[in-house]
């Protein structure tokens, strides 16, 4: 009877017969299939219903019905968790006021999506590592409280309180409850995000896309900026090869190279050092182009409804990536630790960045790294990845504070630096995830012991044997240093 309740909540099972086909879980065949209905129904919206031809009610409404249909379709009724998160909050928005909402609604958001994760994970099946309704979840805890923080910039603080990018952000006014629910769960974003703010969605909504990003602090305009609407089309097409080509290597070579494999016993005592940290690094390579997958499908759709744009590069291009959330190339190729994370998941980067790092009083590094752990969900796996990350942040920032400016002399040395760098990268990154994979305590443990912890002992004595200076010491010599340029301008434009 419970087994019965519980699949009766898990979406349609429409498309079994093409589940049991493929030998995939039906919930990865509802996910992938509504997702390329996204995509279609992207292009539809962006033709028939384009701001020239429909109101913005008619598109916030259009929007907000096809995302919760596509909710239900691959979530049943656990759908309602969505709407409850949103309601809830928004009347959080309405009754706390400004000054004090961001907070409420941040601690709310971030509880009840934990209650759901923990409940997933603990009551009904533990390491089911699929589709499942806590992800689209995610996605709108990061608007919900982004746009919370947003209206208590726009309307609480004061214009000479918020930083260029707050001012940029800022909501002035409060959204309307069909606004909301358009944000949070609309069709394009509904099911693998990404996560963008208010006023771009707005803007795109209402048919002015980057118009309110045109200008800079200066008052120029950024690059050849145009008013007209450039087709999407070609950069859809580039994306869905992406993806093409993504899906192929992940299905074609995922299973050759199992991350299970470095915990196995035999592998361990059989396999040589050198090549155990290969194996690492091919093992957490191929998890990649999944996720490279889902994200670049995500942004596919939202460009195909002329969502995305972010204004004209030097050459005068239209430019697709304003909410993409990866840079491949950057990603394979970074040669830090920091480089890789702001090219990895970006969005989510900058929403910890905007909710907690410029905002935390202290130790804004350990505080993200905090946060993210808890909104990634209840896996004991996550925070080992998380508490981790801190440790290798530090000495990735000691390393590149102290370290690289000697070699920055010439391009020779500079290129031995980047190779070095690279590959202590990569494997620092491998090092770090595999918990993040393995989700349970015993099997991350157990990796980190046949590496005798050897990543968090030499990252730790790196941060203590090269130290760098507090954040907000940083932050006052780059005040200084730019008031003492400044200062050097206005004397010569004065003199001449």
């Amino acid at each position: 009877m419970a087994t019965d309740a519980i699949s009766a909540c898990t979406g349609s099972s429409l498309l079994q017969p093409i589940s049991e086909i493929i030998n995939l879980p039906l919930d990865q065949v509802n996910f992938v299939v509504c997702q390329l209905c996204a995509l279609l129904t992207a292009f539809w919206f962006r033709l028939y219903l384009h701001p020239s031809k429909t109101s913005p009610f008619v598109r916030h409404v259009v929007a907000t019905l096809l995302g919760l249909y596509f909710a239900l379709f691959c979530f049943g009724w656990y759908a309602l968790h969505f709407l409850v998160q949103s309601g809830i909050t928004y009347g959080i928005m309405i009754l706390a006021g400004v000054e004090h909402m961001h907070k409420y609604c941040l601690v709310f958001a971030l509880a009840y999506l934990s209650f759901c994760q923990i409940t997933r994970v603990y009551v009904f099946d533990y390491g089911m590592y699929s589709a499942d309704f806590t992800g689209p979840m995610m996605v709108i805890t990061q608007k919900i409280t982004s746009m919370a923080f947003e209206i208590h910039d726009g309307m609480a603080r004061k214009e000479d309180q918020l930083t260029q990018s707050q001012k940029l952000l800022a909501i002035r006014r409060m959204p309307s409850l069909l606004e909301y629910f358009s944000y949070n769960c609309n069709f394009m974003g509904m099911l693998a995000g990404p996560t963008c703010s208010y006023n771009d969605y707005i803007a795109f909504i209402e048919g002015k896309p980057f118009r309110h990003r045109e200008q800079e602090t200066n008052g120029k305009l950024q690059g050849k900026t145009r008013l007209n609407d450039p087709s999407p089309n070609t950069e859809v097409l580039r994306k869905l090869a992406t993806c093409f080509i993504s899906l192929s290597v992940f299905l074609s070579v995922c299973k050759v190279f199992p991350v299970e494999r470095n915990v196995d016993d035999d592998f361990i005592a059989t396999t040589p050092f050198y090549a155990q940290v290969v194996y690492l690094y091919l093992s957490m390579l191929t998890t990649r182009p999944k996720y490279y997958f889902v994200w670049t499908l995500a942004d596919a759709i939202n460009n195909a409804a002329g969502f995305g744009f972010n204004g004209y590069d030097s050459d005068g291009l239209p430019r697709w990536d304003l909410i993409s959330n990866l840079r491949i190339m950057n990603i394979e190729l970074a040669t830090s630790f920091k480089v890789f994370l702001d090219n990895w998941n970006i969005q989510t980067a900058l929403w910890l960045k905007r909710v907690c790092y410029e905002r935390c009083p202290y130790n804004p590094t350990a505080a993200t790294f905090l946060l993210s752990a808890m909104w990634h969900g209840a896996y004991p796996g996550y925070y080992l990845t998380f508490l981790t990350g801190i440790v290798v942040t530090l000495a990735a920032r000691a390393v590149r504070h102290n370290v690289r400016p000697h070699f920055l002399g010439s391009p020779t040395h500079k290129f031995v630096y980047d190779i070095i760098t690279w590959a202590s990268t990569q494997i620092a990154i491998c090092y770090t995830v595999v918990p993040f994979v393995l989700l349970s305590v015993g099997p991350s443990l157990k990796f980190y012991r046949s590496w005798y912890f050897s990543g968090h002992i030499g990252c730790v004595l790196l941060a203590i044997a090269l130290p760098v200076k507090p954040r907000h010491l940083r932050l006052k010599e780059q005040h200084s240093l730019s008031s003492s340029s400044d200062s050097t301008d206005s004397q010569k434009q004065k003199a001449t």
